[in-house]
């Protein structure tokens, strides 16, 4: 039976804390989570299939707008159902709390450790790359230990490292792309829209490059995470996560735009490292450890993020089930320190086992998933209890949710065809949270 509680779940009532994140730091944590490998690295294949300028920047473009009516429909869900732990939380109360155990599960075993072992395996290449002969998986293990140190030494220090990181990723990031238009050699192409721009809109390359730009745009839930966390969440959660997904669509957008504008596309087409290529095209034959520096410091903050939201998902999961409750503890300085080791150690698992290229493709089923529900969960929230507070209404509702609905449900049904492998191998991994959570003894859910 789906649960209809309107109530507000307990939150470990006394170990909460007090809240601390601003809306600044909220949304430098939707920031730095999307902004990781994935913008440096897709257009060398969107190319290949889609060769005019126009039909590359409407593909990012429109990538901004699905994130944002997910953002949006987070949005209403987040105020509505003021919890952490992002879809463990909505998923609990709109449908069933098993369906929300699924999805923390995925979040609190590989969910958020593969990107992060990812993204800091990716570091270690990048700063090999601009120091070459460094140790790279030493380097990875660094980037991820060393983060985790800061974070654990309290919240208000790793919301102050957050906020520094992001802004100065931001800030190279803005360089770069004036740098780009400064000084770079202009390319034959044109971004005007012209009549054959909607037979490539309209192509299986734009819908299947549709997919790798909304990984890029991952993470724009980020601040439903940590809702508990966050100062006068009702206020604070809705712009915290439009103005996230805002600023990184204007970035992606121009970035990949000033790529274009500085570097021939012949030289892009089939590139993994294609912002190394654009530097060297922009500042030079030293131009690609320019970039390269720029990258590793865009993965830090990327780590940083994904290394605060995780164990966040596991704390409120260690709440509400007797079998986890040794990681619902904070520290002192308002940390779930436990949680985080945890993750740490998933993460360092991967990094010297090197799997976790496997694991992150099988796992983005489920992730998705997990986020298609709960964006559906906005009309069935709205069908189910109509009369439910609502600090936040999703706009243009329901169009919203819809529009989010059919893009992830194309992309699923994509993996599905291309990856039945990792997607079976993602439905096991949900089948074992739910043999866990039948035998976990479950916590009353109280009021606070």
């Amino acid at each position: 039976m789906a649960s209809t509680d309107s109530t507000k779940p307990a939150s470990a009532a006394g170990e909460t804390g007090p809240a601390t994140v601003t809306l600044a730091t909220a949304t430098a944590l939707a920031v730095a989570d999307m902004i990781g490998i994935g913008v440096f690295t897709s257009l060398g294949f969107q190319v290949r299939d889609l060769p005019t300028g126009f039909s590359v920047v409407t593909l990012w473009t429109v990538g901004g707008i699905v994130a944002l009516c997910g953002a949006l429909s987070y949005a209403e869900l987040a105020t509505a159902l003021p919890r952490s732990g992002g879809e463990y939380n909505f998923l609990s109360r709109i449908y069933h709390p098993a369906l929300g155990f699924l999805a923390g599960w995925i979040s609190a075993t590989v969910g958020f450790a593969a990107p992060v072992a990812l993204a800091a395996m990716a570091f270690g290449d990048y700063f090999a790359g601009v120091f070459p002969g460094a140790p790279k998986l030493w380097l990875a293990l660094a980037s991820v230990w060393g983060v985790t140190l800061v974070l654990l030494s309290g919240a208000k220090p790793g919301a102050l490292f957050t906020n520094v990181a992001t802004f100065l990723k931001v800030a190279l990031i803005v360089g770069l792309i004036i740098c780009g238009l400064a000084f770079g050699t202009r390319q034959p192409i044109s971004f005007a829209p012209s009549a054959s721009d909607l037979s490539y809109i309209v192509s299986a390359p734009f819908a299947i490059g549709l997919m790798y730009v909304m990984y890029s745009y991952s993470g724009w839930n980020a601040a439903t995470y940590i809702a508990d966390e966050i100062k006068d969440p009702a206020r604070t959660l809705p712009p915290a996560l439009v103005a996230g997904v805002i600023i990184v669509m204007v970035l992606y957008v121009a970035l990949n735009a000033v790529f274009l504008y500085t570097t021939p596309m012949e030289r892009l087409a089939g590139q993994l490292n294609v912002g190394l290529v654009a530097g060297e095209h922009i500042f030079g034959a030293g131009g690609g450890r320019i970039v390269g520096g720029l990258i590793c410091f865009g993965l830090i903050s990327a780590i940083t993020a994904m290394m605060w939201i995780g164990p966040r998902v596991t704390m409120v999961m260690g709440e509400d089930l007797s079998a986890l409750s040794f990681f619902a503890k904070k520290s002192a300085g308002g940390v779930p320190a436990r949680a985080l080791v945890l993750q740490l150690g998933v993460a360092t698992f991967l990094l010297l086992t090197q799997s976790f290229e496997r694991v992150l493709e099988f796992v983005q089923f489920g992730l998705l998933s997990c986020s298609l529900l709960a964006v559906i969960g906005v009309i069935v929230l709205r069908i189910r209890q109509p009369h439910l507070p609502r600090p936040f209404r999703v706009w243009a509702y329901p169009l919203t949710p819809i529009i989010f609905g059919v893009v992830t449900l194309f992309i699923l049904v994509y993996l599905v065809r291309e990856k039945p492998v990792q997607s079976l191998a993602g439905l096991a991994l949900m089948a074992t949270g739910l043999v866990v959570f039948a035998l976990s003894p479950k916590r009353p859910i109280k009021n606070r």
